[in-house]
């Protein structure tokens, strides 16, 4: 935690469920690097793919690897407040059977290794709140995309927060208390999957997935100094919700480097037999160890219509320039360059709404829910429907409108700052109306969700810090079923940057 800035413990207790120094931008220390050498510190905890080959090696064990990030995670709690449930009896079990396989010769990409998932998935056993408060049951069967991760050997330890219905880029509300920015405490992690970016951001984890309707896994990468991946829409399952907020909302991994969230995206990926979008499958492992080869790259400062008139704030611009720049030294051709947006916005608003009405109608106690989401849950249910439908008949349009900066301008990838501010302060949304939380989250965020739209994908990349330490983000964006580019790309920036070397202080 930064040595400015008092720590408030909030929230309830986890419930326990049977580069370059010539940057500017890469500082090799940032300005809080004397605090965070000072304090004690365990040993990092190793990365996905890392802990993967201290398995296989036999030089450790899934038990020594599942109960360290359990201590982690109960230590950090009080501070970061990062999960909503912990699993830990059934997840030592389950490191002691990998343990058990290991020994007899099995080998899967994941198995014996700790990873955690966000709070709108479902984990049999547990309940899926999705950052709601009241009661909810256990759910019985895991989704898609945990069973999935299972087959590949992971071991879920736990839950990580998220704020209501995952609606906003912070990770706050009344059901679990603030989760807190590893880098500055003072600070959000973002959201909605704020809980995983700083559950893996303070190496309580190697890596979690998180889910990502308007930016939610790449905005708080970008606030917590993490590769953050938004896939190919359907790339990674949404069942039991088969085209969940209205084709907005995926799922992806957020991680310390390229090649440990192309790790878990690739035990992740795939497609449930009911789901609505199954596209082909991908080899992101694989992309992460190729050269991208020279690239046409756009650089586009100006965000889509919001009406809030956002420009990037200007150490997230200068960050963002210097990324251009390393990008333009390793040898691609950067220009400037301005998406054809148009109304984008328009066919946003009723989808996201109607999203959020169908979940927040399944609420047992909607007396429970934030104000600002029965708000969104009314505007949900005008919007639904007719307007809905035309919303997302208009995709195809805005594919070919968008997409011509691909297809007809000829660049390769769109280079985006994520954010056009560096992570708030907590408490900054709180007590304000829709109206106004809504016009905060657009200024501050105004250049992830169009992707979410047209349902491709993109990753955040750490840019470097702001001059008080605070972590900014780079989106690096492709045109439909372009992850293995933009994974080969983000590679080669990390090679050449190594942001991986950067830990915030210990919580």
């Amino acid at each position: 935690m930064s040595s400015a800035e008092p720590t408030e413990q909030t929230g309830p207790a986890v419930r326990s469920h049977s580069q370059h120094s010539q940057h500017p931008q890469h500082p090799e220390r940032p300005q809080h690097a004397e605090h965070a050498e000072r304090s004690p510190r365990p040993a990092p905890m190793p990365g996905l793919a890392e802990s993967a080959r201290l398995l296989a090696d036999s030089t450790t064990t899934s038990t020594a690897l599942v109960a360290d990030a359990l201590a982690r995670i109960e230590a950090a709690q009080p501070t970061l407040n990062a999960f909503r449930h912990l699993r830990a009896e059934a997840a030592l079990a389950e490191a002691a059977e990998a343990d058990r396989r290991l020994a007899a010769g099995e080998r899967l990409p994941l198995l014996g290794v700790p990873v955690a998932v966000k709070d709108d998935t479902d984990v049999a056993g547990l309940p899926t709140h999705f950052g709601c408060d009241g009661d909810r049951p256990p759910v019985t069967t895991d989704s898609e995309a945990v069973r999935r991760l299972r087959a590949a050997g992971a071991v879920i330890v736990g839950k990580t927060n998220s704020c209501e219905l995952g609606q906003w880029p912070f990770t706050e509300g009344p059901a679990f208390g603030a989760t807190r920015n590893p880098w500055n405490t003072a600070h959000t992690p973002g959201g909605s999957s704020g809980g995983s970016a700083a559950a893996v951001a303070a190496g309580l984890v190697p890596a979690a997935l998180g889910s990502d309707g308007a930016g939610s896994v790449r905005i708080p990468a970008a606030w917590t100094h993490l590769v953050g991946i938004k896939p190919q829409r359907g790339r990674v399952s949404v069942h039991p919700h088969h085209d969940a907020f209205q084709g907005l909302t995926v799922n992806g991994p957020l991680a310390r480097t390229v090649a440990d969230a192309a790790l878990l995206l690739d035990a992740a990926a795939g497609a449930h037999p009911d789901d609505f979008h199954r596209p082909p499958a991908v080899r992101a492992s694989d992309a992460a160890r190729r050269d991208p080869g020279r690239l046409r790259i756009a650089l586009a400062w100006r965000p889509p219509l919001t009406l809030t008139g956002a420009g990037p704030d200007p150490e997230v611009r200068r960050a963002v320039a210097a990324l251009a720049e390393t990008l333009a030294r390793l040898g691609h051709q950067v220009e400037e360059a301005r998406p054809r947006y148009g109304l984008i916005g328009l066919t946003f608003v009723p989808r996201a709404t109607a999203g959020i009405a169908e979940f927040a109608a399944r609420h047992p106690e909607p007396a429970l829910l934030d104000p600002r989401t029965r708000s969104a849950l009314r505007t949900g249910t005008r919007l639904g429907g007719r307007v809905v439908r035309a919303a997302r008949a208009r995709e195809v349009r805005q594919h070919r409108r968008i997409g011509a900066l691909f297809d007809a301008s000829g660049y390769d990838v769109l280079l985006t700052p994520t954010t056009a501010a560096p992570p708030p302060r907590i408490g900054t949304f709180d007590r304000l109306s829709a109206w106004r939380t809504d016009v905060t989250m657009a200024a501050a965020c105004p250049y992830a969700w169009p992707w979410n739209v047209l349902g491709w994908p993109g990753i955040n990349v750490p840019a470097g810090f702001t001059r008080s330490g605070l972590p900014v983000g780079a989106q690096l964006l492709g045109p439909s079923r372009g992850e293995e580019r933009l994974i080969a790309l983000a590679a080669q920036l990390e090679d050449d940057l190594r942001w991986y070397r950067h830990r915030p202080p210990a919580p």
